[in-house]
């Protein structure tokens, strides 16, 4: 048996280091969030070669006063929190005081800091955990953090780091979470000498997704504000033009802590569902506020995951309000000419364009700028906000523009085309393709998918049954007999409850059989047997998880699919009045349950643009 022995206290931080400190990403998250902790306005991150060679953190924050800055590398030295009973209430992104002694532990380490009240900063070199040296010399108010050559006395960790490239690439899509959690902060981003990200922390969220994502993803986005019991949620929903293939694109902060939470992500998915196409997933830059009593913080080295105290009530509450919002916005797409812009209204285009103040070029180089190469021991920020020293630029300069004015909200558009007074005046032309009807109304050419529209109808329909519990069943004759396995059983025994208020009537009939008597009236003539086993096979995939409610939402989806009106079958002008009527007095008779769009237009405009009579 081999002895037990106590490791020394070097072995311990490299150890320790490994929980805090994965790669450069690690180093830059820990050190941004101890500048915004420290009160800055102006941050900038500089790294080299995927920060992996060299890392630079500055900010124009408090600084740490002199007696401090050796402790401050110390094993849990933090001045966030003293006790356990402050793990309740923090509120700072760090607190568990390991960031500086693990980053210390595996690179070589220089700090400048200098308080408000301080004459001279302090410079403090430490490598490896050992204290190199500690002096005076000049430095404005704030903080600024040099970690060069990472995992240096660790060969073995820094292998495993990817290419330069991908390096940058993580800390730069960081920094991007970063300056959309905190638009009211100034974040530079320096890679390899060039500016990669600049925002202004005007404090106008929807400017830093212009600068991050570009104005087409920015003028498709609805904001929402709101309150409830449990939080306040603010930011921009995405409308499904500009929805993802993947979930990359739904980020959400918790008290400006960028984090992951399988509660979130579903609630938003849920708000959504009806909106979207199935296996696309919203785009959405939201900021949820809560009191510290309803959160855990403290669950994981990396604080990108929290626990909720009221996580059912939270789900429901946020998917609700989601919902709500993205019902204000009419959402029938437009038909306009492939290759022209659609015509944009003024505010959707920022008043003026302006460089970042850190650059010192004229306004006539403003129009052609190309590149900005930065001196990389020159640059320090002074503790004004958004002022620094001036640097040296090089010709050419990049295109790099700055809003200096919000990007104006559309106004919410009152959806006159559903008022009962205007389906008054709707005009219905008639059916072409035996699948898709026309309206006139207001100059404008509305083409109506009559299974889209149908579906709709029947799904919005079965979930106001559901709810009510008013759903009605079919007796069928002779019944479905079908043979189950231990895991099907399992299954039907746990969602029972669930089955009938879908509209099924199962019993046992005798060994591993069950015999289906009843199903949902409205899928009376189809094939009930094939629906029923498709519910189950689903289902026994869900057999112990807790939630389900989007399986039901799916097979209701389903369930109306089978039984709407087909595409290419002719209905009576009296059936699709009647069907229109239904479908326009919906919430949301803008999608399909499966999220493909039920109607279209196009204006009168872009008719006589494509015959020509205008130009």
């Amino acid at each position: 048996m081999a002895k037990i022995s106590v490791l020394d206290n070097c072995t311990i931080d490299k150890i320790a280091a490994g929980e805090v400190v994965e790669r450069p990403l690690s180093v830059v998250k820990e050190l941004v969030e101890n500048a915004i902790d420290a009160g800055a306005d102006s941050i900038t991150v500089e790294i080299k070669e995927g920060g992996i060679s060299f890392i630079r953190v500055t900010d124009n924050g408090h600084g740490i006063d002199v007696k401090d800055v050796k402790t401050a590398f110390f094993r849990h030295a933090t001045s966030k929190i003293h006790t356990i009973e402050d793990l309740l209430h923090v509120k700072s992104l760090g607190f568990r005081g390991e960031a500086l002694s693990s980053i210390a532990a595996v690179s070589q380490v220089e700090l400048i800091t200098k308080t408000k009240n301080a004459l001279v900063a302090s410079r403090y070199v430490i490598e490896g955990g050992q204290e190199k040296s500690m002096e005076e010399v000049g430095a404005p108010t704030g903080t600024t953090m040099i970690v060069r050559n990472l995992f240096y006395n660790t060969p073995a960790r820094r292998k495993f780091l990817k290419k330069p490239a991908t390096e940058s690439s993580y800390v730069g899509e960081l920094l991007e979470y970063m300056a959309l959690s905190r638009p009211d902060i100034s974040f530079h981003y320096v890679n390899q000498n060039q500016l990669k990200l600049y925002t202004s922390g005007n404090g106008i969220l929807k400017n830093v997704i212009y600068q991050i994502y570009g104005k087409d993803i920015a003028k498709n986005m609805i904001e929402i504000d709101k309150r409830t019991e449990y939080f306040r949620i603010a930011g921009y929903l995405g409308l499904p033009l500009i929805s993802r293939g993947n979930r990359t694109f739904e980020t959400y902060f918790v008290n400006h802590r960028y984090i992951k939470s399988t509660v979130i992500t579903k609630a938003i998915e849920e708000g959504y569902q009806g909106f979207l196409m199935q296996h696309k997933f919203p785009f959405t830059i939201l900021h949820l506020e809560m009191e510290s009593k309803w959160l855990d913080v403290n669950v994981h080295p990396t604080k990108m995951e929290l626990r909720f105290a009221k996580e059912i009530q939270m789900y429901e509450r946020l998917s609700q309000e989601i919902k709500q919002s993205l019902l204000k916005k009419e959402q029938i797409p437009e038909i306009w000419e492939k290759g022209r812009k659609k015509e944009e209204k003024e505010e959707d285009v920022p008043e003026k364009i302006c460089l970042p103040p850190i650059l010192n070029v004229s306004k006539e180089a403003s129009a052609h700028l190309k590149e900005k190469v930065l001196e990389e021991e020159d640059f320090s920020f002074d503790n004004k906000k958004n002022q620094s020293t001036p640097m040296q630029v090089e010709e050419p300069i990049p295109d790099y523009y700055v809003m200096t004015e919000e990007v104006s909200q559309e106004k919410i558009f009152q959806p006159s085309f559903l008022t009962k007074e205007a389906r008054k005046s709707h005009r219905v032309i008639g059916q072409i393709f035996g699948t898709y009807w026309l309206l006139e109304y207001e100059q404008q050419l509305y083409i109506v998918d009559q299974h889209a529209a149908h579906e709709k109808v029947l799904y919005e329909q079965l979930v106001k049954e559901m709810k009510s519990k008013e759903i009605t069943s079919q007796v069928i004759s002779p019944p479905i007999i079908f043979s189950v396995t231990e895991k099907e059983k399992d299954a039907l025994f746990q969602y029972s409850s669930y089955f009938q208020k879908l509209g099924f009537e199962i019993e046992p009939f005798g060994g591993n059989e069950y015999a289906v008597r009843a199903i949902p009236y409205n899928l009376y003539g189809l094939e009930g047997r094939e629906f029923f086993m498709e519910l189950l096979d689903q289902l026994v995939l869900e057999v112990g998880k807790e939630e389900w409610g989007y399986k039901v939402n799916e097979k209701l989806a389903s369930m109306s699919c089978k039984a709407a009106v087909k595409g290419r079958h002719e209905i009576s002008r009296q059936e699709v009045e009647s069907l229109l009527e239904q479908l326009l007095s919906l919430e949301n008779p803008y999608h399909c349950p499966h999220g493909r769009p039920v109607i279209i237009r196009m204006s009168k405009y872009e008719l006589e643009k494509k015959f020509k009579r205008v130009l």
